[in-house]
């Protein structure tokens, strides 16, 4: 059981929900940069949560199957395609035996979620099969998806019958203007009054200066009280970044371990789903939420996968 990639797309990697435990050695977490989407997709598969996937950025590839398999796409609308029929997002699908799977362009979102029931049979390093390109580890040979790959199928644990009645609503929709939560500091000290204010109140809009490290925005200055710099210390997913330009650059899923610019704040872990399918153009609001706030909303979101899981599984 295989996948023939025909066309790589724009940049298509397989990715889990991250490696971690080693970012004190500088390797970095990578994984889904919208964890919630790879979950949901391998939740209508009848896979685990933390199974790899394939992450399909803007423009999806082309892949044909070797042989029957249950899929689902979740995430942004890529517009998918079984042998040039429409398909839908977030509904598992069978697929057979010498058809293709491809993707006709952008509808809303920057990145879609492919999982295959039973998973792809890709070796682990260091406990994830994230692809970290940067260090050429993990995923496929370390690297993104290249034309002529044949991706190796592990047998599914479910039926593949009993998966094919699972659907749900898209849970990405596009808006006009999106509002990611975030918890201010660690370094919010470090910008002026004014600086503060601009930020949590102004509209700031993603450059074409994104990718699976990190995502450039411009909008109203963030003004520092003195220099940008400060002694690198750790940074995490959704952390803010501020240099001396007064624009902020959020960190993603591939991000350096360690940096030495300012942090005004970090966008919440529930809305990483938001931050992960943002493209250039978008427009983003920050708004201020408690600690307890970003707790709460993170374990609401893990419980609605549980119970997700639970109503598909009967």
């Amino acid at each position: 059981m295989s996948i023939e990639v025909l066309h790589p797309g724009l940049l298509t990697t397989v990715q889990d929900l991250g490696r971690t435990g080693y970012q004190r050695f500088g390797v970095s977490v990578s994984g889904a940069v919208d964890p919630r989407s790879a979950a949901v997709a391998n939740i209508l598969a009848g896979n685990p949560d933390g199974e790899a996937v394939l992450e399909c950025t803007v423009l999806g590839p082309q892949l044909r199957f070797d042989a029957p398999a249950v899929i689902a796409v979740t995430g942004a609308d890529l517009g998918p395609t079984l042998d040039g029929v429409p398909v839908e997002n977030y509904r598992a699908l069978r697929v057979q035996a010498g058809q293709t799977l491809r993707f006709t362009g952008p509808k809303c979102g920057c990145r879609a979620y492919l999982a295959v029931s039973g998973g792809l049979d890709v070796p682990e390093v260091m406990g994830s099969r994230s692809t970290y390109m940067k260090a050429k580890i993990g995923g496929w040979h370390g690297r993104k998806l290249e034309k002529g790959d044949v991706l190796p199928l592990r047998a599914p644990g479910t039926e593949p019958k009993a998966l094919e009645n699972r659907a749900l609503a898209p849970e990405f929709r596009g808006r006009s203007e999106y509002t990611l939560r975030v918890v201010m500091g660690p370094q919010d000290d470090a910008f002026t009054p004014g600086g503060v204010s601009a930020f949590l109140s102004g509209v700031y809009t993603v450059t074409p200066e994104f990718d699976r490290m990190g995502c450039r925005m411009e909008g109203p200055e963030i003004e520092h009280n003195g220099s940008a710099d400060i002694l690198s210390d750790g940074i995490a997913f959704g952390a803010v970044q501020v240099p001396d330009s007064g624009q902020p650059i959020v960190m993603l899923a591939d991000r350096q371990t360690t940096g030495g610019y300012t942090k005004i704040a970090n966008v919440i872990s529930a809305d990483f789903r938001i931050l992960g399918q943002l493209k250039s153009g978008d427009r983003v609001r920050f708004e201020k939420v408690s600690l307890a706030a970003a707790q709460e909303a993170l374990l609401a979101q893990r419980a609605s996968l549980r119970l997700l899981r639970h109503v598909l599984d009967g």
